[in-house]
């Protein structure tokens, strides 16, 4: 009988931590450090910044290499642009009344050792200054250029550029983009702050 209780505590257990989403999820904020500038042999070592500067948090422009659930995958998620508010290219594909479409363009460039084949809008949410998070929304095309297909694959060394769109509250002030892969499930989160 104490084993019976036993089993049904851990799968009950389980479930919850299933359904809470309770995992090892790293938030990943600092963008991926640029290359060093070459030195000439003529010019002063470079000092060290001081320790005591505030970590920089990735905004937009910023580079965020993100790692998979399977071995190999890593992508460099650069959010190229912010579009606030984005246009539907189509006279029937409009925001509900009282909300506006907004749109962020993703440089995708794979790093890592294995095809990457995801759907990036999958992955992604952004967040306002309130906390109400949000996810990806289909349009048939918005002004600003090409969305992002429903499915990508990108061999290792390629690259794949695309909007992704979001139908937000007229009202809403969006400060978070997120964005992590194998549809969104990924443990890693890549985060960008939104000015």
């Amino acid at each position: 009988m104490r084993t019976h209780h036993a089993i049904t505590t851990v799968l009950a257990t389980a479930a919850l931590l299933t359904l809470t989403g309770c995992t090892d999820t790293d938030v990943k904020t600092k963008p991926d450090a640029a290359p060093a500038p070459a030195q000439s042999s003529n010019s002063a070592p470079a000092t060290p910044a001081a320790s005591a500067a505030p970590q920089k948090k990735a905004a937009v422009g910023d580079t965020l290499t993100l790692a998979g659930n399977n071995d190999g995958e890593k992508i460099a998620v650069t959010v190229k642009k912010w579009v606030d508010p984005a246009t539907s290219k189509e006279e029937y594909v409009q925001p509900k009344d009282g909300n506006r479409f907004v749109a962020a363009q993703l440089e995708l460039v794979n790093t890592g050792t294995a095809p990457y084949d995801d759907s990036p809008s999958n992955g992604a949410k952004v967040a306002d200054a309130e906390g109400q998070q949000f996810t990806s929304t289909l349009t048939m095309g918005i002004t600003a250029g090409p969305e992002f297909p429903g499915s990508v694959t990108i061999a290792p060394g390629g690259k794949a550029l695309g909007y992704i769109v979001f139908e937000i509250p007229k009202d809403s002030k969006v400060n978070l983009l997120h964005f992590s892969l194998n549809s969104g499930f990924a443990s890693q989160i890549g985060q960008w702050d939104i000015k």
